[in-house]
């Protein structure tokens, strides 16, 4: 069998000229260092063989007030500062601790994809005598959910890891799928897994396992979904995946930036595709795609997708925010499942939304820093189930779906929620008109379904 030489990581190359200057704080000392202490204010301080001292800031608790970290909260000698985790000594290997037990929760979920594709190839010495050529591609996936007693399970990944514009088959997907859960990647322990739907738009695929023994028999579970909309730049970010085709692994790093937009070519090579995602620091490789991004407790952040490849750049890798993912995830599974579907069926209000006086906030009560934007209506179409109702300038609060309220403080609150919507549905919007608060309520029509 020939294997197709495949990256299941799209690539985007981007030229980067940047400017640095060095820090105050030089850290390539000459002597090397030969003592390490961490004085009252809890400062750790490093002693050089040549008598310099570095003071690389405090690393302990010292105020003491979590009745938890001793009663000067700094020296430890009663045993019990840091047993929080929280202000307590530098402990390493505490922190090692926990990216090992948030990678362990999200290695249960994580499984190993290996689709096999035929395409009829055109020889040009044999003209009208066409061969079939047979390769494969890998990637990852994530157990969305699963039924241990009756060995099933939905497992999120790639649409371009399943797909392949050269095949045979008609819709370009792999019709020989296997999944492998970890711990079990060998001849043998193949599952057999089917394609239920996906979006070449959105980059995101769910694939179906059924009576599977070996599934029921696992350790596996489906994996914790976090709100990625609580993910803010500098957060922990691990990635597990398929690397390079050589199995399940994991890598650890931080989230760059919690979202933005890249453009790129689709799978099918010729589609011009916009992705929001979140960019991390962590190791991604080809074989990565369609695995988990897991926060520091192993609940699922991102879908892993793409990375850029280009002399002079370093990680920079994306995963499709988990928000995202799995209301794409969940529209498959509600339009797809058992029917004739294979494509997301997004629900269009038909207006155009901007975002503007976006700002930075620092939350002093959690430490973290996040983006605030004001998001109004731009334009509205016509004959759409927005004319007539709303006002190019309205201001967007919150938007409502079954009950479920969402505050819109950034412009893709409104676009991703609309995932989630289906038809006859309600959308009550509360905008700000002319300095006035006023609530409206859209009803979601069959009409308005659009397939992505």
């Amino acid at each position: 069998m020939k294997r197709k030489s495949r990256l299941t990581t799209y690539f985007i190359c981007l030229l980067l000229c940047i400017s640095f200057a060095l820090s105050s704080c030089n850290l390539n000392k000459s002597a090397g260092i030969v003592d390490a202490e961490i004085n009252k204010r809890g400062e750790l301080i490093l002693i050089y063989g040549d008598g310099t001292e570095q003071n690389l800031g405090v690393v302990v608790g010292t105020d003491g007030q979590d009745g938890q970290d001793g009663e000067d909260g700094t020296d430890g000698k009663d045993g019990k500062d840091g047993e929080d985790g929280q202000n307590g000594s530098l402990t390493i290997e505490g922190a090692q601790n926990g990216v090992s037990a948030a990678s362990a929760k999200g290695l249960r979920s994580a499984v190993r994809i290996i689709c096999n594709f035929e395409a009829t190839v055109q020889n040009g010495y044999r003209p009208g005598r066409p061969t079939v050529e047979e390769y494969s591609s890998e990637g990852s996936g994530v157990i969305y959910e699963i039924d241990k007693t009756t060995g099933s399970a939905f497992i999120i990944t790639n649409y371009h890891v399943v797909y392949d514009v050269d095949s045979d088959t008609k819709n370009g997907i792999s019709d020989d799928i296997n999944v492998y859960l970890y711990g079990s990647e060998v001849d043998g322990k193949e599952i057999k897994a089917t394609y239920v739907g996906g979006s070449l738009y959105y980059d995101i695929a769910v694939l179906l396992v059924e009576n599977s023994d070996i599934l029921k028999q696992s350790d596996a579970r489906a994996v914790n979904i976090a709100d990625s909309d609580g993910v803010f730049a500098g957060d922990s970010a691990i990635a597990i995946g398929n690397a390079q085709g050589l199995g399940i692994s994991c890598t650890s790093g931080i989230v760059s930036v919690d979202s933005e937009y890249i453009t790129m070519t689709a799978a099918d090579e010729r589609t011009e595709v916009s992705f929001r995602v979140m960019r991390v620091d962590t190791a991604i490789n080809s074989g990565n795609s369609g695995g988990g991004l897991y926060n520091g407790n192993g609940d699922l952040i991102g879908i892993v997708n793409a990375k850029i490849i280009y002399e002079g750049v370093e990680s920079i890798g994306y995963a499709i925010p988990s928000n995202v993912a799995v209301s794409i995830a969940k529209n498959i599974i509600d339009y797809c499942y058992k029917t004739d579907v294979e494509r997301v069926q997004r629900a269009l209000l038909g207006i155009t939304v901007s975002a503007s006086d976006s700002k930075a906030i620092y939350d002093a009560k959690t430490g973290r820093i996040s983006i605030k934007e004001t998001v109004s209506v731009y334009e509205i179409s016509s004959s759409s189930l927005a004319e007539g109702v709303l006002k190019e300038g309205d201001v967007l609060v919150s938007a409502a779906i079954n009950g479920k309220s969402t505050q819109i403080t950034r412009q893709h609150h409104i676009i991703d929620m609309m995932l989630d919507v289906r038809a006859g549905d309600t959308v009550t919007l509360n905008i700000l008109r002319d300095g006035k608060d006023l609530s409206v309520d859209i009803t979601v029509t069959k009409d308005c379904l659009t397939a992505y």
